[in-house]
């Protein structure tokens, strides 16, 4: 039984091994097998956990694996599980769009020299996710923690050889260190405060204390918020985010969508406890948040790389979730991480898929260079950069399932219905207007924005005509990266369904219950209606902007002339890195 219920864990830990040991002198077929095989029986066995767990008394699963990992004086840390409600989707959103991303990266990442490492980093990933969401107390959360920050630094600076891409793992592993300090202060004073840094153990005594632990409370809890602003990009430690799509995009996909941001979300609902008690801590949450999605949404809608544009999206909508969870709407964030984890992994790998669509020309001239002796042409011998949406256009024809599944992710970002983004997005609005109307407006204009760049991405990346010969050229991907395009895009349709509310609430606060005791906030059909009109319109100005507009530089941006100086702002990230 113990070991049924680490064996998530311990899959992809094991092909983390093999290819280790042996990837050197295996096939890419193999290795690339022996690596998804591992996260999709992880995958497979957390589904079998997942309704064990709902079956079992309270539903949870508490397994002790009978070792103290450290015991000294009244510090007593266990090896132990905890599967419930929290965990048991946490680890369904990790190794389920786990597996789909190793798939996809079976082909995106054909030829690379370094292709067993990569997979040992990725299998790595998994794991020490894995190892986040399913113990029992601080100790093993913060294993994890600092496992997942490891692993984004090996896989953000894999292509080391380009200088920018081992300076932005760097940036990462520094921004995330700040904001781990915090963390680990946190974890202590729970220590010094409750005596334990087992969950049970410390939310029990919490609710004992109540207001006499205002104070400490107060202050643990602003020290744990720290550390989620670290690992899920708030202001101001978000900057690393953006940065990591140096990476391969299978990287951005997994860090962007299911992984580590995810992290401070997970730990900010898994100790709601702690800051109930602490209504000084909730405002500062919910207002970073809230400015964190106005802020980053600014930011993404004047950028030309397809993956930043993307990355920028992923700040902004962390802001949402970390914004609902300031406001104690936590099963309005989980549902937003849950909804978000798809369209957002769709999302990058399709970008991965244009923009390895994109290079196709060079690939095959270089190809031809290397066999036939031939000259290159002007094109691979000074390419255009097959991340700039300046440099594409008119790939819709040109990558059909890329460019349908690019769109049914772009809509269910921007929150048209009945997608998945807008079930998830409408109920963190009914959160914010009910609890705090500051909180609202800005999460209002970063709705907006949302929609409007979506819109303006969709467009100078498949409409018009192909603006490069790279674009002109471009090809469909293989169906190792088509076919987990498809299912992200179905799951991106259906996702908000599972919490359809309905009955007091959906199926989420149904599963969450056990572990959070929150009154459904119902569906407001006025809100509904209201920001469906908002992204919509949002939608149809991007189109009336960029439709028959040929943008190859900054300047014949069609959006420059209507904000004026605060264009060149908003191209300039706000100079927030620069301070």
């Amino acid at each position: 039984m113990n070991l049924m219920i680490v064996s998530p864990i311990l899959f992809p830990l094991l092909g983390m091994l093999i290819n280790a040991t042996r990837g050197r002198r295996m096939s890419e077929r193999a290795v690339g097998i022996v690596a998804t095989s591992m996260v999709a029986l992880s995958f497979f066995m957390s589904v079998i956990i997942f309704f064990m767990m709902e079956r079992a008394p309270e539903h949870q699963i508490m397994v002790n694996l009978g070792v103290s990992w450290i015991k000294t004086g009244t510090l007593d840390v266990p090896w132990g599980f905890q599967i419930d409600g929290l965990s048991g989707l946490w680890m369904l959103i990790i190794t389920g769009i786990g597996t789909l991303i190793h798939l996809f990266s079976i082909g995106y990442m054909h030829g690379d020299e370094r292709f067993h490492r990569f997979f040992v980093y990725l299998n790595l990933f998994i794991a020490s996710m894995l190892m986040l969401v399913m113990g029992n107390n601080f100790l093993l959360m913060f294993v994890g923690w600092e496992l997942v920050g490891v692993c984004s630094y090996l896989l953000i600076g894999f292509w080391y050889k380009n200088i920018k891409n081992p300076e932005a793992a760097r940036k990462a592993f520094v921004a995330n260190r700040i904001g781990d300090v915090g963390f680990m202060l946190g974890i202590l004073l729970i220590f010094v405060t409750f005596g334990s840094l087992t969950y049970a153990e410390v939310f029990h005594k919490a609710e004992e204390a109540k207001a006499t632990i205002s104070v400490a409370a107060t202050t643990i809890t602003m020290l744990l918020f720290v550390g989620a602003a670290g690992k899920s990009a708030q202001v101001p430690l978000y900057v690393w985010l953006p940065d990591a799509m140096a990476g391969p995009t299978p990287v951005s996909a997994l860090i962007h969508a299911a992984t580590m941001v995810t992290a401070g979300l997970y730990m900010m609902a898994r100790t709601h406890v702690l800051f109930e008690l602490a209504p000084s801590t909730q405002t500062v949450v919910s207002l970073v948040g809230a400015i964190t999605a106005l802020l980053a949404g600014s930011i993404a809608l004047t950028q030309f790389d397809i993956k930043k544009v993307l990355a920028y999206s992923t700040v902004s909508q962390l802001g949402f979730m970390v914004a609902a969870a300031g406001l104690g709407a936590y099963v309005a964030s989980v549902f937003h991480v849950f909804t978000h984890a798809f369209f957002k992994a769709l999302l990058f790998l399709a970008a991965g898929s244009v923009i390895h669509g994109m290079e196709h020309l060079r690939h095959s001239q270089a190809h031809a260079t290397d066999h036939a002796g031939a000259h290159l042409s002007p094109v691979a011998s000074h390419p255009s950069d097959p991340q700039d949406m300046r440099n594409m256009g008119g790939l819709r024809k040109k990558m059909p399932i890329t460019f349908w599944t690019f769109v049914i992710g772009g809509l269910a970002l921007a929150g048209v219905p009945p997608l998945s983004g807008f079930w998830s997005k409408d109920e963190i609005m009914v959160a914010a207007i009910n609890k705090n109307f500051l909180v609202f407006v800005l999460l209002t204009i970063a709705a907006a924005l949302t929609a409007f760049y979506t819109g303006r991405q969709i467009l100078m990346v498949f409409w018009g005509k192909p603006r490069t010969p790279d674009a002109e050229h471009a090809t469909e991907s293989t169906e190792t990266m088509t076919v987990p395009l498809i299912v992200l895009a179905f799951f991106a349709v259906i996702a908000g369904f599972f919490n359809f509310p309905v009955n007091g609430g959906g199926g989420l606060h149904h599963l969450l219950e056990s572990v959070i005791k929150e009154e459904a906030l119902g569906f407001n059909v006025i809100l509904a209606f209201f920001f469906t009109v908002l992204a919509i319109g949002a939608l149809w100005l991007a189109k009336s902007l960029y439709e028959n507009a040929s943008v190859t530089t900054a300047s014949e941006d069609p959006i420059k002339q209507y904000l004026g100086g605060l264009y060149q702002g908003s191209l300039n990230k706000w100079k927030v890195d620069e301070l």
